[in-house]
């Protein structure tokens, strides 16, 4: 059986092993939605990952709620890219946009004082940051009721993966990730406590995947499948989105994505011993293993030891680690010598400059 330390080919990406950098949304961009030079430091440290997924990144403002997060549809935010993805490739590294929609989470803040959209008129439970308002310095809100999303937008909306997309490829990243996890639009759509739609996208298990077919597609017509990965989060409640029959659902999508051909499958999904929620269910992937026949990348609280005993068992083909990675540049290395991990600092986590963010030290 392969070895963490393996390489692995994810689609048309060379991976030099099977540690692969989580997406963790941290907010260094600025207020335009433009990546700043810390980042290409952060990213370049991390260069020995597999492979790099990005933080979440916005395809459109409408889709874009979150304090300081990077964008991926004007042209500014391109070339402030570019000297991220040169850093990564300089360092010898392999790097991948992460393509996001947040739906129902983006707060009307951020789009004019208008509804965010989802699958249906629901809301999600929580807070939300966004930028202080001057009179008082509040960065947190309660989230607003959604829209739901228009059939004749839904056009439109593929145009946006598509260009994010295209954009991504300008500015030189080596692929992209289709964000359809964690309660964001392309979940509200596929999840039954969040889609009550009686139209062509709701429903029945191939109309609520019928969106994530869509956009899955098109980006795969646009950069090409070897170049596009998908997240998805299987198991539990997530955001406030759930579904009461998981498996069948996620079976269904899985199924489709390995029909478009996608270079590779991550999935966040908890395990019983998980630091951010816990399964309400029995563990989904084991069905999905069955219909996707390409890369299948698991995450979500791994270790050294239970990481190689998931490959071994032939449940994945890789490991994305998330916050492990956040604190500790060379990961690669710390696991495969049995170095001492740094700390996690999470009062830095998402906001903030390069303390918390790049001065996390490599091991001695």
């Amino acid at each position: 059986m392969p070895s963490l330390f393996d390489p692995i080919q994810l689609g048309a990406i060379h991976a030099p092993n099977r540690i692969l950098m989580a997406p963790l949304t941290r907010g260094r961009a600025t207020r335009s939605h433009v990546p700043t030079p810390v980042m290409a430091d952060y990213y370049a440290q991390r260069a020995s990952a597999g492979l790099i997924i990005t933080e979440a990144t916005g395809i459109s403002q409408q889709g874009l709620g979150w304090a300081y997060a990077p964008g991926l549809w004007t042209d500014e935010q391109v070339e402030g890219w570019k000297p991220v993805v040169e850093a990564v490739h300089k360092a010898g590294g392999r790097i991948a946009a992460q393509l996001w929609h947040m739906g129902r989470l983006v707060h009307p803040d951020f789009i004019g004082g208008e509804a965010p959209v989802a699958a249906s008129a629901n809301t999600a439970p929580g807070t939300v940051r966004t930028y202080p308002a001057e009179e008082s310095g509040e960065i947190k809100r309660p989230y607003a009721q959604a829209r739901p999303l228009r059939v004749d937008e839904i056009p439109g909306l593929l145009d946006d993966y598509a260009r994010a997309a295209q954009n991504a490829i300008r500015a030189g990243f080596d692929g992209v990730q289709v964000h359809a996890a964690n309660g964001y639009l392309i979940d509200t759509f596929l999840r039954d406590n969040s889609n009550f739609r009686d139209d062509d996208y709701g429903g029945s298990i191939p109309n609520r995947i019928r969106l994530l077919r869509e956009v899955t597609q098109r980006v795969a017509d646009t950069v090409g499948g070897d170049r596009t990965g998908v997240r998805l989060s299987p198991n539990g409640e997530v955001q406030g989105v759930n579904d009461s029959n998981p498996a069948p659902l996620f079976e269904a999508a899985a199924a489709a994505l390995d029909a478009i051909g996608i270079a590779f499958l991550e999935m966040r999904e908890p395990r019983a011993t998980g630091t951010r929620g816990k399964p309400d269910h029995p563990p989904v992937h084991p069905g999905m293993r069955k219909v996707f026949k390409g890369p299948l990348i698991l995450n979500s609280d791994y270790h050294l030891d239970d990481a190689q005993a998931a490959l071994d068992a032939g449940e994945a083909d890789a490991i994305a680690y998330g916050r492990t990675f956040l604190a500790n540049p060379d990961l690669p290395r710390r696991l495969r010598e049995g170095l001492p991990l740094n700390e996690q600092r999470e009062e830095f986590f998402y906001i903030g400059g390069a303390e918390g963010y790049s001065d996390y030290p490599a091991a001695a």
